[in-house]
């Protein structure tokens, strides 16, 4: 296991990397920015990770920020990862998706038209469920009413 290199000032590219970090429409970006900003023991970094491990939807940037918090010699505290609901009102927000279309719409154009109305819902279930993601939203778009 290689051991990373801490730099203590701020990256050349700090203001880039801190709005990829709370770019909402990304959870790649989010991680990635993360990651990067993990190497960079400076207090405006431990400030955004620390935002990141409370406030992140997607529990792998959640991670990836304790992780950073950690190899800084910070106290952190990983926080539980949620089993339902990620974004508040999402349910909501995928009958409402339902409804907008044909009754006789397919499983693609349903998952489309999430993605164009609210990449913000997609984006959190998609970085959330990984791989699973469209198996689950399958599951969960024939259960909808």
């Amino acid at each position: 296991m290689s051991k990373k290199t801490i730099k203590t000032e701020l990256p050349e590219n700090y203001e880039e990397l801190k709005k990829a970090a709370n770019r909402t429409a990304s959870w790649k970006a989010r991680y990635d920015a993360v990651v990067e900003l993990g190497m960079y023991n400076h207090n405006q970094v431990k400030d955004i990770l620390r935002t990141r491990l409370a406030n992140d939807p997607v529990y792998k940037v959640q991670e990836a920020a304790f992780q950073s918090l950690l190899d800084f010699g910070e106290e952190a505290q990983l926080p539980k990862r949620k089993k339902f609901e990620l974004v508040k009102g999402a349910n909501k927000v995928f009958v409402r998706v339902k409804k907008s279309l044909p009754k006789d719409h397919t499983f693609e154009e349903y998952l489309t038209k999430l993605k164009r109305m609210r990449i913000d819902v997609y984006d959190t279930y998609e970085g959330d469920k990984g791989d699973e993601f469209k198996t689950w939203l399958e599951r969960e778009w024939s259960n909808l009413k």
